[in-house]
């Protein structure tokens, strides 16, 4: 139900506490005294049927006799009495239950069938519920603390999202101390109904939320959390710790990629490709949360260290070179500037070791200097309990100093007891200090990345033909045959045909069953040859003697079948032996490559790309990432391995056209984007000699599945089948279909078409071109969220862009909102209708239900167009804009 009332339930102004106590120590009387004493300005209606008054409130008996408009109802009773109470609270139209009790699933299946009984409560009147098992929910904006928390945090600017209660009042009492601001607090619980999804949609709307801190230990509904993280982590950073790091599903898996591509690094690749920063523990978890409260987040990486001592600067410049960085180069400007305040046997380098016996005014202006200096995107300050100055006497100004600025600056105040008084000044004055220079070296670099993973992921994709030379039809048949026969292990003959199918390159591969076959194609390839076995029971050829390479003539193909058979035979008497495949020996390969995917029970096909041959799970040099890839996600899968590196060329290495190795990683993820079916795929090795790329072997894994393509992916993938041709008016064939992120220059050329009263009518206010993050929303969308709907036409100058529809989803789910723009030259044509009425009806097929957008008075061919084809017209009050709404039940 996306956001469906979780506005009313966070800003409640009223709230039914079905459960209330005065029993000390109660989880009812807790919410109670924290609603009451902690500033809510709210009604506050206590349900007992055992009082008449509960804290000098009037009691009662249950729900119904409150009989005044609710907001918010938190449930403090046995589990057991849950799914009544939500009924009768849906009955009420209170917009959500936070249904504090333990019972659910957490217990087995009782607490299973109880959360169902809850949901079939809730869903008939759309009453959300979080819950159950959970600590409540903070929104410090209205002094909501509808938990049993005893603290209130300060207010700010971040959100904190846990499915533990106990990380919840964690963080709340460090953040007290630390003196860090929270907007929301929301212990999820079992996430019965709203999950880390909903919420994240729901926060990406607030304007008080600059950005979202997660504790995560598992994720339902995968697609949903990808989408609305995907979203959200554009305008607002999010940062999540994922507990639970664990080699389970690698150890069960039986291809390369199944033991390399493990759970735990499969989650670091959805957070990447979600924009989620992901840390390893709660300390770097809060660390990055105090960063992000009281500090801009860093533009770059380049990080000065200024320091009263030698030793604590070292740290911190190994910490850098421990992230892959080098401290920041100082100029010749700056380093001059530092020459005439510091003393003459200062490091004259960064770190900038200014020496123990200098003044506080030395250090700060010193500070300043490092702030100001162009070549710098952060600045470290270390104090180590050593010098002629106590640490109060410099935190004091230094603090003051610091409050005032808006560069990210951040300090590491040494030591024990005797610094605490320092670092309370400093967090009373929003300044962030750590206990050590790594602490600081760590959340700056943190954040560093988030946004460099935030530049890749919104990088504009180069536009290469989309259109790949694929044969589906093909590979479902090659698929649909082994189904039937219930192959689910290709031989290699099976997996290759699949892979030539769809364009990856492979080497000839054909079966002989005897000897006598295999001399037979032997000579027909009329070169060295290498012989596999063909067997569906074993799993890697190598490993059984079922190899032979480099023979020639019969005697030696000969004597190759036998000694594989014999081997084979020794090592696994029961295994189905189909023959020997006879390959063309493939040139020695400057080195080999593995791509692969699995299937993973919980994010679905997952690619890997790496260093293969034999060796491969020994190295470990690969890089796992999520279908569908463009060509910049292939890059940058590509550009994770330390393999790489070679591609441009070493010592007598050839270089590799890099575009090669792209284009099989995405016809790999358009392959398993078209068969859910496929369940483990590996292409190892694929040979890499003199710049050109042979896959030699390769194995498949088939199940069958009652999903279709492209639902089994948890991110949306570009719906062919809305690609659709028309005619205009006037005759000109267009095409039309989804918009992609290569359409990038496309578009900027569409709308450098547009006349300024064509942008305005769109837009509603002038705009001389598109900024960078106004292309990239238009053009990278998500197709689960959004339809947008491109005209292109054929013209002598070039394909160009002359229309474009969208219909946008609202977080809710339910309600979506249109806009239309058409070249001026292609106006009146019919192409506005075409586009809106296509947009319309694939949004009545995604189950939105209405669909609305504004019109200027002056746009009279849109409002006409709008009322032709059904929708409801009503002029704003007091505006000149119109608001046009169409019922999608009412279309066909």
């Amino acid at each position: 139900m996306g956001t469906l009332n979780l506005h009313r339930m966070f800003n409640a102004a009223s709230i039914a506490v079905i459960g209330a106590s005065e029993r000390k120590g109660s989880v009812g009387e807790s919410i109670m005294k924290n609603l009451v004493e902690k500033g809510y300005k709210g009604n506050i209606y206590p349900v007992n049927p055992n009082h008449k008054t509960i804290m000098g409130i009037t009691a009662f008996p249950n729900v119904g006799a409150i009989n005044r408009e609710t907001d918010l109802a938190v449930v403090a009773t046995p589990i057991a009495m849950a799914p009544e109470i939500v009924a009768d609270c849906a009955k009420a139209s209170i917009a959500g239950c936070v249904v504090i009790s333990a019972g659910g699933k957490e217990t087995g299946a009782p607490g299973v069938a109880i959360e169902r009984s809850i949901l079939d409560a809730a869903k008939p009147s759309g009453i959300r519920v979080i819950g159950p098992n959970c600590l409540g929910i903070i929104n410090t904006a209205v002094n909501l603390n509808a938990s049993f928390a005893h603290q209130l945090p300060l207010p700010g600017r971040i959100a904190f999202l846990s499915q533990s209660g106990a990380v919840c009042t964690s963080v709340l009492d460090l953040a007290m101390r630390e003196k860090v601001g929270f907007s929301h607090f929301v212990s999820l619980g079992s996430m019965a109904d709203v999950d880390f999804a909903d919420m994240i949609d729901y926060l990406g709307t607030i304007k008080e939320v600059d950005s979202i801190v997660m504790y995560v230990e598992n994720i339902t509904n995968i697609r949903n959390f990808m989408s609305a993280a995907r979203s959200v982590s554009r305008i607002k950073p999010i940062i999540a710790l994922k507990s639970g790091r664990s080699a389970a599903g690698a150890r069960a898996a039986a291809s390369h990629t199944g033991a390399m591509a493990g759970d735990d690094a499969i989650y670091d690749a959805a957070f990447r490709r979600a924009g989620i920063l992901r840390v390893n523990d709660f300390e770097e978890l809060f660390d990055c949360a105090e960063f992000l409260a009281k500090l801009q987040r860093p533009k770059g990486g380049r990080l000065a260290v200024v320091s009263n001592a030698g030793g604590p600067g070292v740290m911190a410049v190994d910490a850098l070179e421990r992230q892959g960085v080098e401290p920041a180069l100082l100029s010749r400007e700056t380093l001059s500037k530092l020459d005439a305040i510091l003393p003459q046997g200062w490091s004259r380098q960064n770190p900038v070791d200014i020496l123990g016996d200098t003044s506080p005014e030395q250090y700060m202006e010193a500070a300043r200097i490092c702030i100001e200096a162009e070549e710098t995107d952060g600045l470290l300050l270390i104090f180590a309990p050593v010098g002629l100055f106590d640490a109060t006497t410099l935190a004091t100004p230094l603090a003051q100093f610091l409050k005032e600025s808006t560069f990210p600056v951040f300090t590491a105040w040494m030591g024990g007891t005797n610094i605490d008084k320092a670092r309370k000044i400093f967090n009373e004055a929003g300044v962030v200090t750590y206990d050590s220079p790594e602490r600081g070296v760590r959340a700056f670099m943190n954040l560093y990345r988030y946004g460099n993973n935030l530049d890749m992921l919104n990088e504009i994709p180069i536009r290469r033909d989309r259109r790949l030379l694929i044969d589906r039809e093909r590979a479902a048949g090659i698929i649909k045959a082994a189904l039937a026969e219930n192959n689910m292990e290709f031989t290699e003959v099976e997996a290759k045909d699949l892979l030539r199918a769809y364009g990856i390159p492979v080497n000839a591969c054909l079966l002989a069953e005897t000897a006598d076959k295999a001399a037979e194609l032997a000579g027909q390839m009329g070169s060295s040859v290498a012989l596999k076995v063909c067997s569906r029971d074993l799993l890697h050829k190598s490993d059984v003697g079922g190899v032979k390479l480099n023979l020639m003539g019969e005697k030696e193909v000969r004597q190759g079948f036998q000694d594989i058979m014999a081997s084979v035979v020794e090592y696994d008497p029961t295994a189905h032996i189909l023959g020997v495949t006879v390959q063309p020996m493939a040139p020695a390969g400057d080195y080999e490559l593995i791509f692969g995917a699995k299937k993973d029970a919980s994010f679905g096909p997952v690619l890997l790309f790496g260093m293969g041959g034999v060796l491969t799970e020994v190295f470990r040099d690969t890089a796992i990432g999520l279908p569908p890839l463009n060509v910049a996600l292939a890059k940058t899968l590509v550009s994770d391995t330390k393999i790489s590196r070679v591609f441009e060329g070493f010592r007598n290495i050839s270089a590799v056209n890099i575009t090669l190795v792209e284009d099989i990683l995405i016809r790999l993820g358009r392959l398993v984007t078209d068969f859910p079916e496929i369940d483990e795929l590996d292409i190892n090795p694929v040979l890499v000699s003199q710049g050109h790329l042979l896959a030699v072997d390769a194995r498949v894994v088939i199940k069958p599945v009652d999903i279709l393509s492209p639902m089994h992916l948890v991110i949306s993938s570009y719906p062919w089948e809305q690609e659709t041709e028309d005619t205009t008016v006037d005759g000109n064939r267009i095409r039309i279909r989804p918009i992609r992120p290569e359409d990038a220059n496309l578009m900027i050329e569409h709308f450098n078409s547009l006349s300024p009263r064509s942008i305005y009518q769109r837009f509603f206010f002038p705009m001389k071109q598109l900024s960078r993050a106004q292309l990239i929303k238009m053009t990278q969308i998500d197709y689960d969220r959004e339809v947008a709907l491109i005209a292109l036409m054929d013209t002598p100058q070039g394909e160009r862009m002359t229309g474009v529809g969208r219909v946008i989803s609202e977080s809710n789910g339910r309600t979506a909102e249109f806009a239309v723009v058409v070249a001026d030259q292609w106006q009146g044509k019919g192409l506005g209708a075409s586009l809106l009425k296509r947009c319309l009806k694939i949004a009545k097929q995604k189950g939105l239900e209405t669909v609305w957008g504004l019109v200027i008075a002056e746009n009279v061919q849109m409002l006409k167009l709008g009322k032709k084809l059904g929708f409801k017209v009503k002029r704003i009050s007091g505006s000149s804009e119109y608001e046009l709404n169409i019922n999608l039940a009412n279309i066909e």
